[in-house]
């Protein structure tokens, strides 16, 4: 696919870290981009500065959603472009914690809350699932740009975590290992429409949350680094978005799975 201001996409999560990267490489083509994210204030500065539309969505939230869908389609036209960013460890306020563990004090037993766990789940996989089925509806309704039939590419955000899932993450691996898992399954399903779809699997990569690490605890900072085999680095969320242009651009990248993480494999701990 040609990347240029004759093309639409929307960018989930697109405020900050990897998806703001994202925005910011498919404008410097002259790709038309609408960011979703839950962050008005965030999100309103981050499509100013790069010329962005902004819709304030809650990939939570069906009805949301297809509001969003329908603001990003009165602005820039239908989208040919989706890059699902959205999602996270935890919901906001909420811990994890193993799938069984004893309190230190007590001894007693303390199951992993299936509240927490399935609103994990609700974040990452079923939002994710959720914008990829709007998206791709829409698509479906456009002419083909090429001879092969390409009407549309999506790509999803995973986490190294979907394989190498750390002691506590057992909802985070198991939200970011269901959308690995489908990535297959769905660009089988739209292959007849010429919809592709990949995913990447992050490493650590420098984004806010990561990078407010370095104030509070410079000695983990530097542990994380050196944690990687190399470069001896968090990633860049340029890097990531590289990644991501690589699977809109090369038509013939379609139900992949690609880990960047500089070569490490997660320990336990």
């Amino acid at each position: 696919m040609k990347l240029d201001s004759s093309i639409s996409a929307i960018v989930t999560g697109g405020a900050s870290g990897l998806g703001a990267a994202t925005v910011k490489a498919l404008r410097d083509l002259g790709v038309k981009v609408a960011i979703f994210d839950f962050n008005p204030e965030t999100g309103q500065a981050k499509a100013a500065e790069l010329g962005a539309v902004f819709c304030q969505v809650d990939v939570n939230d069906e009805a949301a959603v297809e509001a969003g869908f329908a603001q990003a389609r009165a602005a820039n036209g239908q989208e040919r472009i989706l890059v699902a960013c959205a999602g996270g460890s935890r919901p906001t306020g909420v811990s994890g914690g193993k799938t069984v563990s004893r309190d230190r004090e007590t001894g007693a037993l303390v199951r992993h809350s299936t509240d927490i766990f399935e609103r994990v789940l609700r974040l990452n996989t079923v939002g994710t699932f959720r914008c990829i089925t709007n998206a791709a509806a829409g698509m479906m309704g456009l002419d083909p740009l090429d001879s092969d039939g390409l009407r549309g590419a999506i790509v999803a955000t995973g986490s190294v975590a979907a394989q190498d899932g750390q002691i506590g993450q057992v909802a985070y691996s198991a939200a970011k290992a269901a959308i690995a898992g489908m990535t297959l399954t769905i660009a089988r399903d739209l292959s007849s429409e010429g919809i592709r779809i990949n995913t990447i699997l992050p490493g650590i990569m420098a984004t806010p949350p990561m990078l407010s690490m370095k104030e509070r605890n410079l000695k983990v900072w530097e542990g994380l680094n050196a944690s990687v085999p190399f470069p001896r680095r968090l990633g860049k969320p340029e890097e990531f978005a590289d990644l991501a242009l690589t699977m809109l651009r090369n038509d013939y990248f379609n139900g992949q799975v690609v880990r960047l993480d500089g070569a490490i494999r997660m320990p336990p701990r």
